[in-house]
């Protein structure tokens, strides 16, 4: 494993998977390697890479120390992805789960290490066309991660339903507000990274599982947080991609202004025993969203979800302002307070047009920033 190295406190960094879709039935479309052209040619923050399937595409910001700095880099990009699908005459769409393509249908990007992972994961790869954020904090050092990490973890629940955007699968509703999340727990690999809060009792047990031929790298692991010693931050990787660039951004305000509260607060120590909870929190924010129930892991009391997101963003206001992250806050627990997520807004554009490919057109709309 590579040395932890040394990054600022609270720094951020965020990536975003994206769908390709035609503009004439709005399914997905392998424009990836034509997007990758045309992008090469504009200088921006940040990278854009190719996904497991030929119909995504990755991008990401450079270093951030706000979220809005995130915002202005996302911007940049958001408006070059939306000048060069012009020109290949596709669009470019967020949300979790395109809402009724075929996993069948999908080609594996043509990438060795894509090719390695279909030939161990099966159709499961394609099944893997779905589209996720995963945002990076800084870290002071290694045990530092760690203690960021299993404390972030309680706020698990609190990413979901918030960047939920994912009820359609293969055009049905799934009823579940981030199905997403189902085909990431399908790889053996998922779920939580061990407890230690020890860089080298967590050094160690990495050593143990590389010698069982398991794993070779931390990117083998498709936690829901995981550390990123490469960087110097741990990678929360829960969130949905949302429709718009403004709720990645906030999204990415709440990780830095709770881990800002976890630094200068240590408002509690984690323990074991916190994810004897997790899994059913968990799922209760990917089946109901913002109308989930929470069981807070330290007295079993069961609240709602949506109030306990409410009263943790009030809780860390003050480091919300200190980070610049108070507008993040603001708009979140607006969302929160009136139970509105992107899944919602998806179910309820379906409602209205009747057309899953006119909802798809809609949310390609949003994406660009169209009112």
């Amino acid at each position: 494993m590579e040395p932890f190295r040394h990054s600022a406190a609270l720094s951020l960094g965020v990536e975003l998977e994206l769908q390709l879709v035609n503009t004439h039935d709005y399914d997905l479309a392998p424009y990836s390697d034509e997007m990758l052209r045309l992008m090469k040619r504009i200088p921006l923050p940040g990278s854009v890479v190719p996904e497991m399937t030929s119909s995504m595409i990755e991008v990401s910001t450079g270093v951030c120390h706000s979220s809005s700095e995130v915002l202005g880099q996302l911007t940049q990009t958001r408006d070059a992805l939306v000048k060069c699908a012009d020109k290949l005459n596709i669009a470019v769409v967020g949300g979790g789960t395109h809402p009724f393509q075929q996993w069948h249908e999908q080609r594996i990007y043509n990438r060795p290490r894509f090719h390695q992972l279909t030939e161990l994961y099966g159709y499961l790869t394609k099944q893997f066309t779905i589209f996720g954020q995963h945002v990076h904090i800084g870290c002071p050092d290694a045990d530092a991660a760690l203690l960021m990490l299993h404390r972030m973890s309680r706020y698990i629940p609190h990413f979901i339903a918030l960047s939920a955007s994912s009820p359609y699968v293969q055009a049905q509703d799934t009823q579940f507000d981030s199905a997403r999340l189902n085909s990431v727990f399908a790889f053996p690999m998922s779920g939580r990274a061990p407890f230690t809060l020890s860089w080298d009792e967590f050094r160690n047990w990495f050593r143990k599982t590389t010698r069982t031929g398991v794993v070779k790298s931390m990117k083998d692991f498709y936690w829901d947080i995981r550390p990123k010693p490469e960087y110097g931050t741990i990678e929360i990787r829960v969130f949905d991609t949302p429709l718009t660039i403004e709720r990645a951004a906030a999204l990415s305000g709440f990780v830095q202004a709770l881990a800002a509260w976890f630094i200068h607060e240590q408002p509690f120590t984690p323990v074991e025993d916190d994810y004897m909870v997790y899994t059913y929190n968990r799922f209760q924010a990917c089946r109901f969203g913002l109308d989930a129930v929470y069981v807070e892991p330290s007295t079993g009391e069961h609240v709602p979800l949506r109030e306990h997101i409410v009263s943790t963003l009030r809780r860390i206001d003050e480091h919300a302002h200190d980070v610049g992250a108070t507008a993040a806050i603001d708009m979140l627990a607006l969302s929160a307070d009136l139970g509105a997520n992107d899944a919602k807004w998806l179910r309820e554009t379906h409602a209205r047009e009747q057309l899953l490919a006119e909802m798809v057109r809609q949310a390609s709309e949003r994406f660009r920033g169209a009112k």
